[in-house]
């Protein structure tokens, strides 16, 4: 049995919450000293605990915060997905009212420019990078751009849809002007792309530039215009700490056409799994007897020591294509950590699938 004080420090909550979420019956203890009143819990209390300290920092309401202690993973995430609608709505509403008062406060200071001259072509490798994790949820409109994070000596582009993160950087040759960061719509950077295929031959060269909204990029005396979304885009480096924080368990070397292939092929082996009341097939990776990956059958036997990992084979087709080259290294830390697929010459181009539960 744990103390209220032990089970604190190992949620993350502290003693006053763990008891008002007591007498609110969201985290009953499973003892209390009938004498001294003390609060006692078990082991298996830690881990709703934490949920309910994640669930609090975020700021859901504690009849939500009962409900999700209590349910089934599916429900869980359904309540975490409207949770997330209703703080990005709210967010909506405060942008609002924050453009009603800068007008009541006067003009803003000019919008500075920054100005980015980039290699053609490592410029669309960067957007054939990310632009396969772009989301289409318009309940999540963050999620269906790409952020172009302009700094001092390059940009970097990201993309989410939630369930992977695609990160990829392009070098500047020249730079003028302060860091930027613009949510680039979808429909612009698509434009963008093929724009890039018509300077092929005649610079190498393409030019970037950004105005408060206005995002402008230019090949060969051809430009492409367009204004950048009104939405905040997730914290990616938040993101990646905590998918990639630490120095992974594995690094498997991957022949992408091979898995490609393999994934392809007609007698890929799946797990039938169900999501939202919804059945998918998942791909399970595995690693054989010398550490190189495979694909793990739904009848094959399973060792204590076994690595099996659940992921959405679509997605990791996608990761394969779009990360290019013959070779990468797929990062594995456990069945539901996220996974990572990274170019071995490239440190800033990486992709984040997240796993499925098997």
């Amino acid at each position: 049995m744990r103390s209220i004080g032990e089970l604190a420090r190992a949620s993350g909550l502290t003693v006053s919450a763990l008891r008002f979420y007591d007498s609110a019956g969201v985290l009953v203890p499973a003892r209390v000293d009938p004498v001294t009143g003390y609060r006692w819990y078990t082991d298996a209390q830690v881990a709703p605990a934490r949920l309910v300290a994640g669930l609090r920092r975020v700021g859901m309401p504690v009849p939500e915060i009962a409900a999700a202690v209590r349910a089934e993973p599916a429900a869980v995430h359904r309540l975490l997905d409207a949770h997330l609608r209703r703080l990005e709505d709210g967010l909506a509403d405060a942008r609002r009212e924050l453009s009603r008062i800068r007008t009541l406060i006067g003009p803003e200071e000019p919008a500075m420019t920054t100005r980015l001259v980039l290699s053609r072509v490592d410029l669309a490798r960067a957007v054939d990078a990310v632009r396969f994790a772009v989301g289409t949820d318009p309940d999540l409109p963050a999620s269906t751009g790409v952020l172009l994070d302009v700094e001092p000596d390059g940009i970097r582009l990201v993309a989410t849809d939630r369930y992977r993160l695609a990160v990829a950087r392009a070098a500047a040759t020249r730079a003028d002007g302060p860091p930027a960061r613009v949510l680039a719509p979808a429909g612009f950077v698509d434009e963008v792309r093929a724009l890039l295929d018509t300077g092929a031959g005649t610079t190498p060269e393409a030019h970037l530039t950004v105005e408060g909204d206005a995002i402008a990029v230019s090949v060969a005396g051809r430009v492409v215009t367009g204004a950048a979304l009104p939405y905040d885009f997730p914290d990616y480096h938040r993101l990646v700490r905590a998918a990639v924080g630490g120095p992974p368990v594995h690094r498997v070397p991957v022949d992408t056409a091979a898995l490609a292939a393999a994934l392809r092929g007609p007698d890929a082996p799946t797990v039938a799994r169900e999501h939202d009341g919804v059945p998918i097939a998942v791909t399970v990776l595995g690693l054989d007897d010398r550490g190189a990956l495979r694909l793990v059958g739904p009848d094959e036997p399973v060792g204590p020591d076994d690595l099996r990992v659940g992921v959405n084979g679509g997605y990791l087709l996608d990761a394969l294509d779009a990360a290019g080259g013959p070779q990468l290294v797929l990062e594995l830390d456990g069945p539901i950590a996220p996974l990572a697929l990274r170019r071995p010459d490239d440190g800033d181009a990486f992709s984040i699938l997240m796993p499925i539960r098997l």
